[in-house]
């Protein structure tokens, strides 16, 4: 490889524009839309050529090699065009595995990989190992080998990440659940969905290991015509149910994040570190120190002893359904926004034993009202934030929880889920001065 066309300057195609540039190779850069002014910066001081704002083909047919970033969807004309001149694409994810020689340790699913990365990366840190965290996670892969390649790499990775690989080969891979998800990528099919996820361990031999949900019907229905032969670890809920037991003695780890679903990313991220050797006590400070990102039963306050948690990352049901199942107190649930397809009904059975009563927070909320009148006594609706954390704190008696988990995604009223939970955060903050 002595050249390579990057399609796309957001962070995966400019950390790989900075390794091709590390490398020695010859490298263009091409995207479709406009640059964002720091990544534009960031190739004018590394003298990358690049153009935005459409792709001339001529340019990107030049090599060989054409790295694509996971936000360019495969039906674009310049891939088609390429695939068709015969041009190999490859992912940001394959291109930075072609220059690491570390200790890989790759993390997918369709819910808490973010949690599950997160986790994994502070236990390790916290160990005192030589570790760096990236992927869809921050920093891009090719981004970290550029600047300081780690001795291990933890790696959060999406689905478009692996569609483009090839000869990608993680230490250890965690496959948490499949559940339907951006199946407009997929022809809606739900087995193209599947099979992307499984590319994962795809290139795994005897001396790697896979690590995945064995109470999953989508991974145990693939894993019977599944052929790979890495090391297979299922974690199933007998595994974590009671607590994550310590091997040093019969105590349950302390895990400093709510909900079952939650132990179970613990249990992925328990078994990973004791393939690494890590001990028990080492295992152990890392799982009771980790702090979460935002937005992810995030607490941020109590009023009068009412629970305010945040947890505007949840913008599908299954996300939802974590969040009350992690529930043991009675909620106030705050939900809304731009409805993606949803289907409610596997929130029934949690609906009845937890939530006294719904507040609608979006611009179009009949199909909320319409779904849970039957099953909720009491229903609000509003448009500002700052009425749904009021009527929260009144419909409220101490020991409740009021929980903004919207199952829908922001864009009604917001920027994004991020711009939802910190106003919801901030209207906490100030009924809580």
């Amino acid at each position: 490889m002595e050249s390579v066309t990057i399609i796309g300057a957001g962070e995966s195609g400019v950390g790989a524009a900075l390794l091709a540039k590390k490398m020695g190779l010859k490298v263009f850069v091409s995207d479709f839309g406009m640059i964002a002014e720091h990544y534009k910066k960031e190739l004018i001081d590394n003298d990358v050529p690049f153009e935005e704002g459409g792709h001339d083909f001529e340019k990107v047919l030049v090599t060989e090699v054409v790295v694509k970033s996971p936000g360019v969807p495969e039906h674009a004309p310049v891939l088609r065009m390429l695939k068709e001149k015969g041009r190999k694409v490859i992912s940001e994810i394959e291109f930075g595995h072609s220059f690491y020689s570390g200790l890989t340790i790759a993390v997918t699913g369709s819910n808490g990989k973010t949690t599950t990365s997160g986790l994994l990366y502070h236990v390790l840190k916290t160990a005192g190992l030589n570790v760096a965290l990236g992927g869809n996670y921050g920093r891009s892969f090719a981004r970290i080998i550029a600047e300081d390649a780690p001795e291990i790499m933890v790696l959060e990775i999406s689905s478009f990440q692996l569609d483009d690989i090839d000869t990608f080969k993680p230490y250890i891979s965690i496959l948490l659940n499949i559940t339907p998800d951006h199946l407009d990528r997929y022809d809606y099919k739900m087995d193209n969905y599947v099979n992307a996820k499984f590319r994962i361990t795809m290139n795994q031999s005897a001396s790697d290991h896979f690590i995945y949900n064995g109470d999953d019907a989508e991974i145990l229905e693939k894993l019977k015509t599944f052929t790979g032969q890495p090391n297979k670890i299922s974690i199933t809920h007998n595994k974590y149910i009671n607590g994550i037991v310590s091997k040093d003695t019969t105590q349950s780890f302390e895990i400093s994040i709510k909900g079952r679903h939650n132990l179970f990313n613990a249990a992925c991220v328990v078994e990973a570190c004791r393939i690494l050797n890590l001990s028990e006590q080492e295992i152990g400070n890392g799982l009771k120190t980790f702090v979460n990102l935002p937005h992810r039963l995030e607490t941020c306050g109590t009023i009068s002893g009412i629970e305010f948690i945040n947890d505007s990352k949840a913008t599908n049901v299954d996300s939802v359904y974590y969040a009350l199942d992690a529930m043991t107190k009675p909620v106030i649930w705050i939900a809304g926004g731009t409805d993606k397809g949803n289907d409610y009904s596997v929130l029934f059975p949690l609906i009845k034993d937890r939530v006294k009563a719904l507040i609608c927070l979006g611009l179009d909320n009949e199909k909320l009202k319409n779904t849970f009148k039957p099953h909720i006594p009491a229903i609000y609706e509003t448009t500002k934030v700052s009425e749904a954390v009021e009527t929260g704190l009144k419909l409220g008696a101490p020991g409740d929880v009021v929980l903004l988990s919207p199952a829908c995604a922001s864009f009604d009223l917001f920027k994004n889920y991020m711009d939802r939970g910190d106003q919801f955060k901030h209207c906490v903050q100030m009924l809580n001065v």
